[in-house]
């Protein structure tokens, strides 16, 4: 009997969900007992070619991670889907836009002016020139992939079946997916493979957070001594675990929460939130203790909010392309 067919591609995004594989360790051997990797340029040397001669659905599964930045990650998409019976997403980028779409808050003539134009003091280009789709040289005419002016999910350009979040996503999740796959016991499609709870609900700090939390003061991570045993909230250290799926690791603590920082939101919403930095927003509005507050002044409130640096970066770090304002609007 054949093997399952097994891809991989790599889309708009660090390489770190390629190394999440690899951190199966001794595990993606007993994956690679069980079926044929048909597909993954990162770690073999596959050709486009060779997923245009497969058959439609000849690949049981393909796990995609990255945004959709490109052309050519588009094109790629799209031709994986025809060729796979199941399309993960798998990563936070693929998932929700992940940092890629962090770009959404430029377009690309405001992006290559800062990589190629005057906004960037290392670069000598008195020309002006850019980075062209199509160029002229003696050898032919060489293209390239066409640069998006927005960066996309990969559930808004293809459809895709199931969603491992995370950055990376945890080894054991990476694994109970496959297993899933294999012994054909996949939950509903569209399911996001992880535990549907806020991180809040299963951090080790839970039992340190007040029952009436009142954040009076916003302090930066990288600046004070955090309390290694105490809710980040309650020290006043915004953390976005109110507003994110748990599953980071298999006993539900939290893998940043571990190593004392707070969480950063990369395993994206649980299903009840719509917009994270929505959702965020109005959870901090409740619980900085202004609202209604007597005798408070409004410069103690500018203060206050000064101390949040670069709330829309942090609030939608990971999750601006499936947002309700998918991209900043520009003039």
């Amino acid at each position: 009997m054949a093997k399952p067919k097994f891809g991989f591609y790599w889309c708009s995004s660090c390489g770190g969900c390629e190394e999440a594989i690899v951190d199966l360790n001794a595990k993606i051997l007993d994956v690679a007992e069980k079926v044929d990797i048909v597909f993954w340029p990162c770690a073999m040397d596959f050709k486009y070619d060779d997923v245009h001669k497969m058959k439609d659905g000849e690949l049981t599964a393909v796990f995609i991670n990255g945004a959709i930045r490109s052309s050519e990650q588009l094109e790629m998409a799209q031709l994986l889907r025809q060729k796979a019976q199941y399309v993960i997403a798998f990563g936070a980028c693929s998932q929700i836009g992940g940092i890629p779409g962090l770009a959404n808050f430029w377009d690309r003539d405001s992006i290559f002016e800062s990589s190629y134009g005057s906004a960037c003091p290392s670069i000598d280009n008195p020309d002006g020139t850019r980075p062209q789709v199509k160029s002229q040289v003696p050898e032919g005419e060489l293209e390239l992939p066409k640069f998006h002016n927005t960066v996309k999910s990969l559930d808004q350009v293809v459809e895709v079946d199931y969603y491992i979040p995370g950055c990376s996503p945890a080894p054991y999740l990476t694994m109970r997916a496959m297993e899933a796959i294999l012994e054909d016991k996949l939950p509903e499609k569209g399911s996001v493979l992880a535990p549907n709870v806020a991180l809040c609900e299963q951090c080790s700090r839970k039992d340190s957070k007040p029952d009436k939390l009142v954040m009076r003061d916003i302090q930066r991570i990288s600046l004070v001594d955090a309390d290694p045993e105490r809710c980040f909230l309650d020290q006043g250290i915004l953390c976005m675990g109110p507003v994110t799926r748990a599953g980071c690791t298999a006993d539900g603590e939290g893998r940043c929460v571990r190593v004392n920082m707070p969480c950063r939101g990369c395993y994206g919403p649980t299903s009840e939130i719509l917009d994270v930095g929505a959702k965020m927003t109005a959870a901090l509005g409740t619980i900085l203790g202004i609202e209604n507050e007597e005798n408070v002044k409004q410069e103690e409130v500018e203060t206050l909010l000064d101390k949040l640096v670069d709330p829309a970066g942090y609030f939608y770090r990971f999750s601006l392309p499936v947002s309700i304002l998918q991209r900043k609007q520009m003039e």
